[in-house]
């Protein structure tokens, strides 16, 4: 395998058992990946009936979430190499010195030849006869067809769908059936809304993993009934302590169900979008609740609203978000 994918998996896999599937833990930057490139892989799906997660679970694999010097240089996000490719080209140390690999214009073009390079190669026939919705059978099915040297290949693929969820995709019959903000842009006056679409976990499948989030550069979840950090620490393996840090509170607080944690260091400021408008303080709320609700770090906040944070703020104060 890659040697730029050797040192990802430096960093994310943990040995399992000898035959067993490698334990990995949730990567922030995993996930900012899959919410940047899903709809491309949705699209590439339905055109060609390559399973998103799987499509997913190798670009991430392949490309170190879009990090590696294959991917930002020559938008290769798949480790195609040359073969009988007349376009432009990139070397790069690979199994050897000096390889070609394709270049493409953008992360796009990679994802298109990466549909084509499957269908267009007799050896993955067979994949095309799978169901779509069976990405198991998929990632045995590619690390046979010799896609990749790693002994442990088919193993990473699948632990990469099963923490990310990533076979949701595969049921996807639009590109628009994953919105990825929870908030929803209204008018100058009105206050980001959850969306319709990503309301919490019912009871009938508490048991499930968090749905994980993005918004602002930053990835968040939902807090359930009896969550706390360190729970929620478990389940993404982020330190419990780290994740207290980042969403400003100590280790030990308790934590409101539907109430946000953000699993990175949130920003200084809200997205571009509020460049020009302000929040509009609502019931109840304080500094601390509108930092959340932004993922805005609360001492940025009090930096741009120093009176306000002064006096206090009231219902309908204009608050600077950005």
């Amino acid at each position: 395998m890659k040697r730029y994918v050797l040192l990802v998996f430096g960093l994310l896999f943990f040995l399992g058992s000898a035959f067993g599937t490698p334990k990995i833990k949730w990567n922030q930057a995993y996930q900012s990946y899959f919410i940047k490139y899903k709809d491309i892989a949705i699209r590439e799906m339905l055109r060609y009936g390559i399973p998103a997660s799987i499509t997913l679970a190798q670009g991430v694999l392949e490309s170190g979430a879009g990090r590696s010097r294959l991917a930002t240089e020559a938008n290769n996000h798949f480790g195609i190499k040359c073969h009988d490719w007349t376009g432009r080209t990139v070397s790069h140390n690979d199994d050897l010195d000096g390889e070609c690999f394709r270049a493409y214009n953008s992360a796009l073009e990679s994802y298109e030849d990466h549909s084509k390079f499957l269908t267009g190669r007799q050896r993955y026939n067979s994949l095309f006869l799978l169901p779509r919705t069976d990405y198991r059978a998929w990632a045995y099915g590619l690390k046979r067809a010799g896609y990749a040297t790693n002994p442990n290949y088919a193993n990473s693929l699948i632990s990469i769908i099963e923490l990310y969820q990533l076979y949701r995709y595969d049921n996807a019959t639009s590109y628009n059936a994953f919105p990825d903000n929870v908030f929803i842009a209204g008018k100058d006056s009105e206050k980001p809304s959850p969306g319709a679409s990503r309301q919490p976990p019912t009871a009938g499948n508490a048991s499930a993993m968090h749905s994980l989030r993005a918004y602002n550069s930053n990835c968040y979840l939902v807090v359930r009934r009896g969550d706390t950090f360190k729970s929620i620490g478990r389940e993404t393996g982020i330190s419990g302590r780290k994740l207290a840090r980042y969403n400003e509170r100590k280790y030990k607080d308790t934590l409101r169900e539907g109430e946000i944690v953000w699993l990175g260091k949130k920003r200084k400021r809200a997205p571009k979008e509020f460049k020009k408008r302000q929040h509009i303080v609502g019931n109840s709320e304080s500094l601390y609740d509108i930092a959340q609700k932004y993922g805005i770090r609360l001492k940025s906040l009090v930096k741009k609203n120093r009176q306000l944070a002064e006096d206090g703020v009231r219902v309908g104060d204009k608050v600077r978000i950005y």
